[in-house]
């Protein structure tokens, strides 16, 4: 009987430490820009080891993810690709305005593959008036912030109404960057971290599109209202203002606020 008893007791206790195990976990949600698919898993990964805080990371473009916050979808960090959305995602109530913060800066190329005859350096934008070009692949500018950098670009340099015909959107600048890969499109406008990552190394050559030639592309990262790990968000967010992540995300292309 009292063996029994024993046994009952070390199994209460066995359940009540895996529970409390349980409890222990700490994971949170991230929504994030799509230009951030290679650095933010860097970043992640690093801050994973430091904290024992799990990130769980889902891309897509901006505006988009936006929606997804909107109707309910259950992140607790928002990282976009401009300040605007996360603004916007305050004032209706969904995120703290006490834990915004614009984490960088990012730049936008002119991509093509390896192989394209077009020469960048060249002709700059222009190249994308070269006969070899059918189609120019951008991100959304209804949904993402580099869709909308591109078409100011395109207007800065007088080539909007000459290619405006040519242009075949993206959701996100990955998939814009897919339809130059595939044969798509022979050019895109796309970020310059996306280009950077190691998985795109030797796929293709890319033009720095000046920075006065569209608007800043201020990102910002925002921990949302519904958040049931506020806490665990805003500890990440606080992670990307340290000089780790800093050299992380210049190492991908991004220009850091203060030395913007």
């Amino acid at each position: 009987m009292k063996a029994s008893v024993r046994r009952v007791a070390v199994f209460v206790l066995a359940c009540t430490l895996t529970v409390s195990a349980a409890g222990q976990e700490r994971v949170i949600n991230v929504a994030a820009a799509a230009d951030l698919s290679a650095a933010l898993k860097d970043i992640a990964a690093s801050f994973e080891k430091q904290t024992r805080i799990e990130v769980k990371l889902s891309f897509g473009a901006s505006g988009a993810l936006t929606q997804q916050i909107e109707n309910g979808a259950p992140f607790d960090a928002f990282f976009s690709a401009d300040m605007g959305y996360p603004e916007q995602l305050i004032k209706e109530g969904h995120a703290s305005s006490a834990t915004l913060y614009r984490y960088a800066v990012g730049k936008l190329v002119l991509w093509a593959t390896t192989n394209s005859p077009l020469d960048f350096e060249r002709d700059g934008m222009n190249a994308i008036l070269d006969p070899f070009v059918q189609k120019i692949a951008i991100a959304n500018p209804q949904h993402a912030p580099y869709g909308r950098a591109a078409v100011a670009a395109l207007k800065h340099g007088g080539l909007y109404d000459r290619v405006s015909a040519r242009l075949v959107m993206g959701e996100n600048i990955s998939q814009a960057a897919q339809f130059v890969e595939s044969g798509n499109a022979q050019v895109g406008f796309v970020a310059l971290a996306h280009v950077k990552a190691p998985e795109m190394n030797g796929k293709g050559k890319y033009w720095l599109v000046p920075a006065d030639a569209y608007p800043p592309i201020d990102q910002g990262a925002v921990v949302l209202s519904h958040s049931q790990h506020s806490k665990e968000a805003a500890e990440f967010i606080e992670f990307m203002k340290t000089k780790e992540t800093g050299a992380i995300l210049q190492r991908y292309g991004f220009t850091l606020p203060e030395a913007k």
